[in-house]
C-alpha cells in the first residue's frame, strides 16, 4: 500500500510541476509560440523526461559507489548507461565520418541520415565483420574443450575467474567470448539465408498470383491463409520435431530442415506483401503497354513489377529478418533449433542461465547469459532503426 501511495505521490508531483513550467514559461517568455501553443500533456512529458534523466544518472553515480552492495543493486543499469553514451558517440562519430569520406552520393546519403540509422548501420557493419572473420577474431574455436569449466566472468582469481578467459567458461569449459564471436557466424548467417530463401519463395509466388489471377490466385492465397492461421513459432516447433527424427543424428541435415521449415512459414507474409504490391503495379498503364508488346512473363515481374516493389520488399526484408532471428534463437533456446557443438546464441542464454543465481551479490557474474541476450536485442534494435530510416526515405515523407 505504501509503494501505491508513493507512485500517485510522485504522479500528482509531476502533473503539478508540469502546470507550473508551462506557466511559468509563458510569463517569462512573454507568451511566446513554444510555451503558448504547448499543450498540458506536453508540459507534463517534458517534466517526465527531467524526472527520468536525473534518476538515471543518479542511478549511474550509485552504480560507482564504493559501497560494494550499492553498487551491485545498480550494477546493470550503471552498464546500460554507459553502453548507450558509448553507442551514441560511435554514431555521431560515424556518421560524421560518412559524410565527409566517400563518393558524392554516399556523403549526401550520410547527411541526410538520422542518429538512429547511422548507429544500425554501423551495429550490421561490426556484426558482419565479426561473422566473417569469427576464426581469426576468436581466441578459441567454438568446440575447443579447454579443460576449465564454469569458469565466472570478469576475470577475477578469486570470484573463480580466469584473466585467460575473460567471459568464462561454460559447464564443459568452452570459452564463452569465442562461442559469442561464432554465435554471430552461425546465428546471423543462418538467419540471412533463411531470410533470402523466404523472399525468394514469396516475393515469387505473390508476384505470379497478383500477375495471373484466377485459380492459381486463388489456390496460392488460401494455401497461405492455412499457414498463417496456425501460430508460427508453435508450427516450426512442432515440424522441427519431426524434422529431428527423420535427420536423427546427422545435425547438419536438422539444420538444413530448420532453415526450409523456418522460410516456408515466413514466405506466407512475403507473399501477402508482394500479392498486395503487386496488384497495384499491375494495372498500371505501363504494364498494360509491356504486355502489347509481347513481353513474357518474367519480364513483367522482373523488369517491371520488382523495380517498383523495392523499397516495400527491402524494408519488409530488415523487419522479416528480425523475425527470423529471433525464431531460430526460440528454436535453439528449446533445443531444436542449431545443434552444438556449433555456437548458438539461443543455446547459450539457456546454458548459462545458472550464473543467474550470482545476480544479487555478483552482478558481474550474472552477465553471462545476459551477454548473448543482449547481442540479439541489440541487432534486432539496430536493424529496425535502418528500416525505419528506409520506410521514411521511401514514403517521400521530410524531416
Amino acid at each position: 500500500m505504501n509503494i501505491f501511495i508513493a507512485i500517485v505521490l510522485w504522479l500528482a508531483a509531476i502533473a503539478a510541476a508540469g502546470w507550473v513550467f508551462r506557466f511559468v514559461g509563458q510569463k517569462v517568455t512573454g507568451n511566446k509560440p513554444l510555451f503558448r501553443d504547448m499543450s498540458y500533456g506536453v508540459a507534463v512529458g517534458y517534466i517526465l523526461a527531467a524526472v527520468l534523466l536525473v534518476w538515471l544518472g543518479w542511478s549511474y553515480v550509485l552504480s560507482r559507489s564504493p559501497d560494494q552492495t550499492i553498487a551491485n543493486k545498480y550494477f546493470f543499469l550503471g552498464k546500460a548507461v554507459e553502453g548507450f553514451l558509448l553507442f551514441a558517440a560511435s554514431a555521431w562519430a560515424f556518421r560524421i565520418f560518412g559524410r565527409n569520406v566517400g563518393s558524392a552520393g554516399t556523403r549526401k546519403l550520410f547527411r541526410s541520415m538520422p542518429l538512429t540509422a547511422s548507429f544500425g548501420i554501423l551495429t550490421i557493419i561490426i556484426y558482419a565483420i565479426v561473422a566473417i572473420f569469427a576464426g581469426a577474431i576468436a581466441p578459441y574455436g567454438q568446440e575447443e574443450i579447454l579443460g576449465a569449466a564454469n569458469v565466472v566472468p570478469g576475470g577475477n582469481p578469486a570470484m573463480g575467474g580466469n584473466p585467460d578467459y575473460p567471459l568464462g567458461t561454460d559447464q564443459i569449459g568452452r570459452d564463452i567470448l569465442s562461442r559469442l564471436i561464432y554465435g554471430a557466424q552461425n546465428t546471423v548467417g543462418i538467419a540471412f539465408a533463411t531470410t533470402v530463401l523466404a523472399f525468394l519463395i514469396g516475393a515469387t509466388l505473390g508476384f505470379l498470383a497478383a500477375t495471373l489471377g484466377g485459380w492459381l490466385d486463388q489456390l496460392l492465397s488460401r494455401a497461405v491463409d492455412v499457414l498463417m492461421a496456425i501460430p508460427s513459432l508453435i508450427f516450426a516447433l512442432l515440424l522441427m520435431t519431426i524434422a529431428s527424427a527423420w535427420a536423427g543424428s546427422e545435425k547438419g541435415l536438422l539444420t538444413f530442415y530448420m532453415v526450409v521449415i523456418i522460410a516456408v512459414i515466413d514466405s506466407t507474409r512475403v507473399f501477402r506483401l508482394a500479392r498486395a504490391v503487386g496488384l497495384n503495379i499491375v494495372v498500371m498503364d505501363y504494364i498494360e503497354a509491356a504486355k502489347l508488346r509481347g513481353e513474357g512473363m518474367g519480364y513483367l515481374i522482373f523488369r517491371e513489377i520488382l523495380p517498383n516493389a523495392t523499397a516495400p520488399l527491402l524494408a519488409e526484408f530488415g523487419l522479416r529478418f528480425c523475425f527470423v532471428f529471433l525464431t531460430i534463437a526460440s528454436l535453439s533456446f528449446l533445443g531444436v533449433g542449431i545443434q552444438p557443438p556449433l555456437a548458438d546464441w539461443g543455446t547459450m542464454v539457456r546454458d548459462l542461465a545458472q550464473f543467474i543465481n550470482f545476480a544479487a551479490f555478483a552482478p558481474q557474474v550474472a552477465s553471462a547469459p545476459l551477454l548473448a541476450a543482449s547481442a540479439i536485442a541489440l541487432l534486432t534494435v539496430a536493424v529496425n532503426f535502418v528500416v525505419d530510416w528506409m520506410l521514411h526515405k521511401s514514403s517521400g515523407l521530410k524531416e
